[in-house]
């Protein structure tokens, strides 16, 4: 993996895209290790009373994909500064998350990266990264 340094990110640059198959086994656990037991998070007749079909995802594991993202592109010695996310359409089992991003600008020694995620519903995700990089080079 490599490192991206901030003398070479470029406003408009695009990230690679990131494709995750959502799996009920992903939103339960992800809903677990961040102590969210909303049962419409694990429960699919919970989901169903509420008016979807299954359990849906919730925003911190949303949030934790956001992250990987764009750390991955950044590389190990990126440093994530501030998360702006809003949450649209659910992210249920059987959909395919679609994560993309760009750079928008490089200001104040930071990088800041806008991300949208789509699924089938539409927005699932929109989100402003700021990450520190290292120097030149």
């Amino acid at each position: 993996m490599s490192t991206r340094t901030l003398d070479s990110v470029r406003p408009g640059e695009e990230l690679p895209p990131l494709d995750v198959p959502v799996t009920a086994a992903i939103i339960v656990g992800g809903a677990v290790a961040s102590n969210d037991f909303t049962p419409v998070h694990h429960d699919r007749s919970a989901a169903q009373e509420q008016g979807l079909p299954d359990v849906f995802m919730n925003i911190l594991t949303t949030n934790g994909y956001v992250g990987r993202y764009v750390t991955d592109w950044a590389g190990p010695d990126a440093q994530v500064k501030g998360v702006q996310l809003k949450l649209g359409g659910p992210n249920m089992p059987g959909d395919t998350l679609k994560i993309r991003g760009k750079v928008l600008a490089v200001d104040d020694g930071l990088a800041i990266v806008e991300v949208a995620g789509t699924n089938s519903w539409g927005n699932h995700v929109t989100a402003r990264v700021k990450l520190a990089l290292p120097g030149a080079a």
